[in-house]
Order: structure tokens, then sequence, then C-alpha cells
């Protein structure tokens, strides 16, 4: 028997031996992901709720159903917390459009709970940076809300509260587009940065411990969030603009600031924020045309959406656009990394809304991303820190000093 046991024990020897340099990397970095809380800061899922053929509970292919998150998936590529966002388009700023955005952002976190609530089994709303530790116990899906485009609020400061109070932990100020709170990188002046209502909507925030997310803002709407703010500030889903020179990235110069604030930058991983890739004219001119047709996706009704997600579906499948990698992705991280600290980078993929590189094309792929940063040398405990820990010490920075 003891000759037996010691023979089992030298099989075991030559097999774990006989593993290559690679195969030991990918151990060594799955093991790292599997112990690692993991959060995604920023996908547009639920923009698919509204679609009769997709089941958040069921197993999709991406590339059939150009569906990027499902709990399953989420579960095949360990990510314990996901934050959904409230997304609104940019519409009039009058009062019939706040009122329609205010409503719409109502409904979509309707269909957030009622999703949820339909799979207590395997997901559960999150509220505070210490949710996603009990709900990752039971072996569940921790889901975040936050909301995309400051619009939503309808010109109205007493619905930060209100929406606080649904379930919204950070808002995106803006979008593509101006609105009453501040201007978007990827539009014109018009406050000159931050608008007297939008310090109002800061000032709130801050008192409520709700997070202040800076992407898409302008670089002088940036600055002035980073002033005025007394708590760390996040970038839900931005990457770097030295490496992919796009106004919706962070500058090395806002990376130190975004630092000195004790903030968090996510890198984004939509493909055109990532590296410049070839187009091509003839999708392009079909992409804008479904954006003429569907008025910039303003104050569109659920068919409307759904027509438009199909058209734009369907471009991509007669056109498969070029996508940036996993190691260009990572390129990011060790830039923003070597610029503000190990402590001020996470992971904000931007999934559902355009987000997906090659070799991390959906959720179920995200540990390619642990590989990669193994495969550079980044050790278990900064891995940690880019996966979770850095979001979510900031979440309770901003609990802590909370004054509500």
């Amino acid at each position: 028997m003891k000759h037996l046991i010691v023979l089992t024990g030298v099989l075991l020897l030559l097999i774990t031996s006989c593993k290559t340099s690679e195969e030991k990397l990918v151990e060594k970095a799955l093991k790292i992901h599997e112990k690692a809380t993991t959060i995604d800061s920023h996908t547009d899922t639920p923009m698919l709720f509204t679609r009769e053929d997709f089941d958040v509970s069921v197993r999709h292919d991406p590339y059939e159903s150009s569906t990027k998150v499902d709990f399953p998936r989420m579960k095949e590529g360990g990510l314990d917390g996901i934050f959904m966002a409230v997304f609104i388009g940019q519409g009039s700023r009058d009062s019939l459009g706040h009122a329609r955005a205010n409503a719409k952002a109502n409904q979509i976190f309707d269909s957030i709970y009622s999703v949820v609530g339909r799979n207590t089994e395997i997901a559960e709303i999150a509220l505070t940076s210490d949710d996603i530790y009990s709900i990752e116990k039971e072996g569940k899906r921790a889901v975040y809300m936050g909301i995309e485009n400051g619009y939503a609020l309808g010109g109205d400061l007493s619905n930060v509260e209100v929406f606080y109070k649904r379930g919204a932990r950070y808002i995106t100020l803006c979008h593509t587009k101006n609105n009453d709170i501040c201007d978007s990188s990827t539009d014109s002046l018009e406050h000159n940065g931050v608008s007297p209502f939008g310090k109002t909507v800061i000032t709130e925030m801050n008192r409520l411990g709700m997070l202040i997310d800076v992407s898409h803002i302008s670089d002088k709407a940036f600055y002035d969030v980073i002033e005025q703010s007394t708590a760390p500030v996040i970038a839900s889903h931005s990457s770097s603009r030295v490496i992919c020179d796009s106004p919706r990235n962070l500058t090395d110069e806002m990376l130190k600031k975004l630092a000195k604030n004790g903030g968090v930058a996510q890198v984004c991983i939509l493909s055109s924020y990532v590296k410049k890739t070839p187009t091509n004219p003839q999708a392009d001119s079909m992409r804008m045309a479904i954006r003429e047709k569907y008025k910039n996706y303003e104050n569109l009704s659920d068919d409307q959406q759904k027509e438009a997600g199909q058209a734009w579906r369907s471009i991509n499948k007669l056109f498969p656009p070029v996508l940036a990698t996993v190691q260009d992705v990572v390129d990011h991280i060790d830039h923003m990394v070597e610029i503000a600290g190990i402590d001020h980078v996470g992971i904000g993929t931007d999934f559902d809304g355009g987000g997906g590189v090659d070799g991390c094309f959906d959720v179920s792929e995200l540990p390619n991303i642990t590989i990669e940063l193994v495969r550079r040398g980044y050790s278990e405990e900064e891995i940690i820190k880019i996966w979770g820990g850095n979001f979510l010490r900031v979440l309770k920075a901003n609990e802590t000093l909370a004054s509500k």
C-alpha cells in the first residue's frame, strides 16, 4: 500500500512537471480570477430586456444573438457583480422631453427589478459596497444599477434622491450630447463645463453617497467635477487617450487628477475606444442612415428600439467590424496604471452598448484579461484591485462620506 501511495505521488509529480509554461500561467491566472471579487462597472444589458427573444437566465451565443451578457455567461466568466445601466438617450430639453426621460428611466428600473425578481436563485440586487460579498457567498450574481445620462433627472434636483432610493449608485452626468448638467465630450461648448444646475447635482450626489461618473463629459466638465466633488469620483467606462485618441478617453493629466481625487478609471473595452481600426465606408453609411431614421435613438418607443436594434445587428452581420484585442485592452491598463497608479484603475466593459474585443467578445471570456495581466507580470494583489477592489474602495468611500 505504501509503495502504491509513493507511485501515485510520483505520477502526479510527473504529470505536473509535464505542463507547459503557458498551461501553468493559465492555471495561475484562473485561480486568481476565481479568488478576485470581480465587478464590471458598466453594461447596457437592460436595453435587451424589451426583446422578446432575450431571456437573461438563458445562455445565448454572442454571434447569433448579438448579446454580450446573461447570467449563465456571467458565471462562466467569473463575474461576481455587474452594473446595469439605466441608459437614456439625449432628447429635447423642455418639459415634455424631461418628462419622457424621467418616465423612461423609471421604466428601465422596473425592468431590472422584474428580471432579477424572476431569477432570485441566481441574481440579487446590490445596493452597498458590502452587498457583493454576501451575494457572492450565496453563489449568486450581484446586480448594481447606475444611470447613464443625468438627463434622466428631468431637470429636477429632487430626482437625484428619488433615483438613489430606487437603487442607482452612480450617475453618468451626460452622454454624447450636452444636457442641463454639463457639456459632453462629443458636443459643442455650451456651459463651459458644469452648469450651475450641475453643481447642485454634484453636491446632492455627494450628500447621498452616490458616485459621480465622469465618463462622456467634456474635459472642462471633468476638471469642474474634480474641483467641486468632496468624494472620490469614477469614470465607469473610459480608457487612455494617449493609447487611443478619442475625446471619450482620459488624458494623462486627467488620470493624475483622478488619482489625486482618490477615484478610479474603469477601462472600456469598446473596440473603437481601445484602438483605431479600419472602417468600412458602406457599413458606416448604413449605420448613419439608421441613426438618422431613429433620430439618434431619442424618445424611441419599445417597438422602435427593437427595430433599431435589429437593423444595427443586421449591419454587423453583413460587415463584421475589425476588433481590437485583449492585448490592446491591457496596453491601456498598463499605461493607466503607470500614470494613475495601481489603486486607480478598473474595468467597465460597455457590453451590450458596443463593448467587446477579439479574445473578450462577451462576458464569458473575461478571464482572458486576467491571463494577459498575469502574462505581463501583475501580481495577485494587483489583479484583485483592478477587477473590483479599487472600485469597491471608491464606493465605500462615498458611502462613508455621505451626510444623508
